[in-house]
């Protein structure tokens, strides 16, 4: 691979050669090649940016609209393969018995049958580190110990495993999530976000405080605000900056907060490997009723992650040895990417937690609770009616054409509390 990309330069520092040997003698030849190897640079330059054919588009919206989206078929392919979920372990014959019956300091999964008990934990040992297998949580010389802290932490995990399919389905719809929808097999899921200084501190004229002019990663390397995550993410910044009237008279939204808000749209498509019209009508990006319905199901992405972010991952933090922690001594936190990994849905819209019912309710032995909202001060903060959510059918992708909005009522459903 390596010496098919020096190849050209290999033949560029051969032609160059000769003309710099024959430009005593031939000084328009010289002229002429010289400038028939900066052409040839250039347009070198410029096929290398163009994806490889073929190129399938799908229709999301109206025809007319402009609204699809376009897919590279060798990339897809490979995506495809990467999003593929874990072979589902074979049913087991109930025990009879729930495992706190059975095995000693049960604390989550109380009530789940005993066998149904091993066959999960020998499936999250498979999604979270099948090298390690169940020596990755437990002290193998006695399973009902805590000394090792990754027990303590997948106890969380699988708290927030069940209230995301109890209470979000909204955004992850039927198809739900297990350990492996983040983990992939990997101890610490790869798609993590922790708090990092900005970029390079003050210089350049175009620099500012947001780390700007400096291309970021999570910014899908554009040059524009460096950390999307904690103000939106984590906190509850406003990410609407279009306004309806001139300014000064309604919207005080400055270039700088909207060039916040590209850096998360810009995140966004990156992390789902899609384009501005997998949601918006781009010819009026802020009108829900001419938006697609991804744009509904991402919405309520949004407070989702909130919450996991304020009412799982943070209350952790100590849970978490030093070296495990980001620069600042902050737990990894969850971005649209930990799960999507540049899919349209985590493994393609497959239904990963339909062979795992007891990840889709509370199994400690008490009824369910309402999750308590940790806002932060000054940041309000809207909790969807997961009633009228659970009405949202679920997105469809590039594998789906006839995906569109409804033709009968030509509009989009607004979400709760979604500001017009």
């Amino acid at each position: 691979m390596m010496s098919m990309i020096l190849a050209p330069f290999r033949l560029m520092g051969l032609l160059l050669g000769a003309t710099v040997g024959n430009a005593p003698r031939h000084p328009w030849k010289t002229l002429g090649l010289a400038s028939a190897v900066v052409c040839g640079l250039v347009v070198w330059g410029l096929m290398s940016t163009l994806q490889t054919l073929p190129v399938n588009s799908v229709q999301l919206g109206f025809r007319g609209t402009g609204v699809i989206e376009q897919y590279n078929v060798h990339k897809a392919d490979q995506l495809l393969a990467a999003n593929t979920p874990d072979a589902q372990y074979a049913p087991v014959a109930p025990a009879g018995k729930p495992a706190s019956a059975v095995y000693k300091n049960i604390q989550v999964l109380k009530t789940v049958d005993a066998n149904e008990f091993l066959r999960l934990m020998a499936a999250m040992a498979q999604w979270v580190q099948p090298q390690a297998g169940c020596a990755y949580c437990h002290a193998v010389v006695n399973m009902a110990s805590d000394a090792v802290y990754t027990k303590e932490v997948a106890r969380h995990m699988l708290l927030m495993t069940q209230y995301i399919n109890e209470n979000w389905r909204s955004h992850v719809g039927a198809a739900g999530v297990t350990c492996g929808t983040c983990h992939r097999g990997q101890g610490a899921p790869k798609y993590v976000w922790q708090f990092t200084p900005p970029p390079g501190g003050y210089h350049g004229y175009a620099e500012t405080q947001s780390g700007e002019d400096a291309p970021s990663s999570a910014a899908d390397e554009s040059a524009l605000p460096y950390d999307p995550y904690s103000p939106f993410l984590l906190n509850s910044a406003p990410i609407r900056v279009q306004g309806y009237t001139a300014l000064p008279s309604g919207n005080r939204m400055s270039i700088e907060q909207t060039n916040w808000t590209y850096s998360l749209m810009m995140n966004f498509a990156h992390s789902l490997g899609v384009g501005c019209n997998y949601c918006h009508n781009s010819r009026a990006f802020s009108v829900w009723d001419q938006s697609t319905p991804n744009r509904v199901r991402a919405w309520y992405g949004i407070q989702m992650v909130r919450a996991l972010n304020r009412n799982f991952m943070e209350p952790i933090t100590n849970l978490f040895p030093r070296g495990q922690r980001g620069l600042s001594g902050d737990v990894a936190k969850i971005s649209c990417e930990t799960c999507h990994q540049k899919a349209y849905a985590p493994y393609y819209g497959a239904h990963v937690v339909a062979a795992y019912p007891e990840l889709t309710h509370s199994t400690n032995g008490s009824p369910p609770a309402t999750q308590t909202m940790a806002v932060p001060k000054g940041a309000p903060f809207v909790l969807p009616t997961m009633t009228k959510a659970s009405s949202i059918q679920p997105i469809a992708g590039p594998k789906e054409a006839s995906l569109s909005v409804p033709v009968s009522s030509g509009s989009v459903a607004q979400p709760v509390g979604a500001t017009p």
